[in-house]
């Protein structure tokens, strides 16, 4: 589509577009009722700019000589009333191979590629969305007027960015591709769309394709998930009589669940002492774990039939270059009507409905999901979290996606009466759209990590809006919509998970809380870095409530430090440990602060000994005023106390609902993630 084409579109969109004329050789009779000045575009197949195509500020005798010298292998020239000058925007249409039509808005003409001032939203755009979106930019001040010059009119660029993004935008009837306008001209009159083009996908390549298509997520029903994670029996396909390997060691990890279980052998009638059964058939069982060959597991999810869930670990498939096998087993799931997670994964964890992929028992059952495209991840999330206070509900593995999806489970967990926050482990969304809509519908707190995020994984981009949608904005942009928190590591996945747990959503003393972090613990410089880190995280540390620095004085504190927020109080072996209920609970009966994040130095509780009571007598306090505010502990230099000291201070800490981290890093960011969903 030329532009003339585009500019069509655009108008029927009710997007103004500059009056104008088309002409197909020299002869400019048909652009006599243009107001002058004109703008002057060669039509085809160039980058108009580049090649010398476009020449503004034109009188009507000007037209034919300044045509005459543009470039030859041109279809014809579009001649248009120049608009008048103002703050030149962006705004473009990509579709995300993974997440589909993407809208893009930011400081547009010739400032596109110098400041990359854009930001992303998935389609569709809501007008609150389309508000934030150009309020977040770098440059926003030049719409709301600047030195002296009037602000644009707000209403029209985001009437402009709903007709492309929004609720039935072009995004739902172009077959994109790639669609910009560039530059909108805005002022205080309106927005006046002077360039567009459109660049339609390109040939999908070569590929093997599915013999059986995969149902996307969003058209499916969510399914009863409650036989996967409580699984009546279980059954093992792959452990072997003679040699031990990966189905072996599940049946150990299985029989100390005591779910009644089952292996699968051709011959064997027994396998580790689990009875077996030849086929797959012949198992009555709510799950089967497949650990064969990749080469021979649709042969055995052929057998699944009456099999509600089968979980194919075995990898070599997709991953490693093998579509066909891939499809082949998406058939053998459709034939026998069984639900396919994996392949390429490891299990399914759940400690109240006896399921496991991990060593070492089952942990306590609670309410912290997890679903993740990496097995090894999720075990290690498993095992480090319980280690640290963690307690799941559910966790599944899902490899790579090719039945039940992220987006699916995620629907499903939304509505469980046993999940109260959700992680997420994704590399690849499988179904973007699906993922958006069930984050955009999620009731309850997600954590998201993604992997890869700064790998481009796409072609150079043609046109500016493509190259300027990377992985690692298409992710934010889906956080910045739905609301989950986006986090960047598994440490912080872990401790994001830990804040929610303990505190989810609740308010404590009472009173609904106000934004913002109080931060207490000793040493001006360590206060000080706090507030840097917590700043960097997005958190806001509002001042002392003024009524409450006589009753902090009355504590003896401001004596030789400042009365300030971070506030610094004397912690340590000599100090009164008490003085830190006392201060909290001073402060946030007139202020109620969302968050208190109490930090103590480890290291100087044991200058002088090994004593620990003196650091547990602190917890102990601080776990006194867990009733009057939500409370994050952090202890610096944690790995200075002796053996068991550590564990000492997490297990009070616990018992009050106190998360505890060993570092102001770590604290920031999951109290950051925690306020994504109301939390804070």
């Amino acid at each position: 589509m030329d532009e003339p084409g585009c500019k069509e579109l655009l108008g029927r969109a009710g997007i103004a577009v500059p009056r104008g004329v088309v002409v197909r050789d020299l002869g400019f009779a048909a652009a006599a009722g243009l107001r002058e000045p004109l703008v002057l575009k060669g039509i085809g197949p160039l980058h108009k700019s580049e090649a010398g195509a476009v020449r503004l500020g034109l009188t009507h005798d000007e037209l034919a000589p300044a045509a005459a010298a543009m470039p030859g292998d041109l279809s014809g020239f579009l001649v248009e009333e120049q608009a008048a000058a103002g703050v030149e925007l962006i705004v473009g249409l990509v579709r995300d191979p993974g997440f589909g039509p993407v809208l893009l808005a930011g400081l547009g003409g010739v400032l596109t590629e110098v400041l990359r001032d854009t930001a992303l939203r998935l389609c569709p755009v809501s007008e609150a969305g389309a508000r934030s979106m150009l309020s977040s930019l770098r440059g926003s001040a030049l719409l709301d007027g600047y030195r002296g010059a009037p602000a644009v009119d707000l209403d029209a660029v985001v009437t402009m960015m709903l007709a492309l993004g929004g609720d039935g935008g072009l995004w739902e009837r172009l077959e994109l591709g790639e669609f910009e306008v560039n530059p909108a001209i805005c002022t205080a009159d309106g927005v006046i769309a002077v360039d567009a083009r459109y660049l339609p996908p390109e040939p999908a390549e070569d590929a093997a394709l599915p013999a059986v298509a995969p149902i996307p997520a969003g058209q499916r029903e969510v399914g009863d998930f409650m036989p996967l994670f409580h699984p009546k029996a279980v059954a093992v396909v792959g452990a072997s009589a003679t040699r031990p390997n990966f189905g072996n060691m599940f049946l150990e990890f299985y029989k100390s669940t005591g779910v009644p279980l089952v292996a699968v052998h051709p011959s064997a009638t027994e396998i580790d002492g689990v009875p077996a059964v030849r086929s797959l058939a012949d198992a009555a069982v709510d799950y089967a774990l497949v650990a064969v060959p990749a080469d021979r597991c649709a042969e055995v999810v052929r057998q699944a039939a009456g099999v509600p869930y089968t979980q194919v670990m075995s990898g070599g498939f997709g991953e490693a270059g093998r579509p066909d096998l891939e499809a082949d087993l998406l058939a053998a799931a459709r034939t026998s009507g069984t639900r396919l997670l994996g392949p390429n994964c490891m299990g399914v964890y759940s400690p109240r409905g006896r399921q496991t992929f991990v060593g070492g028992g089952l942990g306590e059952p609670g309410t912290i999901a997890l679903i993740s495209q990496s097995g090894g991840l999720a075990g290690e999330v498993i095992s480090v979290g319980e280690r640290r206070g963690l307690r799941f509900s559910r966790v599944a593995t899902l490899g790579n996606s090719l039945d039940v999806t992220p987006a699916e489970l995620l629907r499903w967990l939304s509505g469980d009466g046993e999940t109260s926050a959700i992680g997420l482990y994704l590399e690849d969304p499988r179904d973007g759209q699906a993922l958006f809509t069930a984050l955009s519908g999620c009731r309850k707190p997600v954590v998201l990590l993604v992997g890869g995020r700064s790998a481009q994984g796409r072609r150079a981009a043609a046109s500016h809006t493509g190259g300027l949608v990377s992985d690692q904005r298409i992710w934010q942009a889906l956080a910045d919509q739905t609301g989950a928190a986006l986090v960047t590591s598994q440490d912080d996945l872990i401790g994001a998970l830990s804040y929610l747990q303990a505190h989810g959503g609740t308010t404590r003393g009472g009173r609904t809380a106000e934004p913002g972090v109080l931060v207490i613990g000793p040493s001006g410089g360590a206060s000080v870095l706090a507030a840097d880190v917590l700043d960097r995280a997005g958190l806001e540390l509002p001042p002392l409530p003024g009524e409450a620095l006589d009753d902090l004085r009355a504590l003896g504190l401001g004596t030789g430090s400042s009365l300030a927020n971070p506030l610094e109080i004397p912690v340590g072996p000599r100090g009164r440990a008490a003085l830190v209920t006392e201060t909290v609970e001073a402060i946030v009966r007139r202020r109620p602060y969302a968050d208190v994040v109490a930090h103590v130095n480890v290291q100087s509780f044991f200058t002088y000994g090994t004593r620990p009571e003196p650091l547990l007598d602190y917890a102990r306090a601080l776990t006194r005023a867990a009733g009057t505010a939500r409370i994050t502990l952090v202890t610096r230099n944690a790995e200075c106390a002796p053996p068991g000291v550590e564990d000492a201070v997490r297990r009070i800490a616990a018992e009050a609902g106190i998360p505890v981290y060993r570092s102001m890093e770590a604290a920031a960011a999951a109290v950051a993630a925690g306020g994504r969903h109301g939390a804070a």
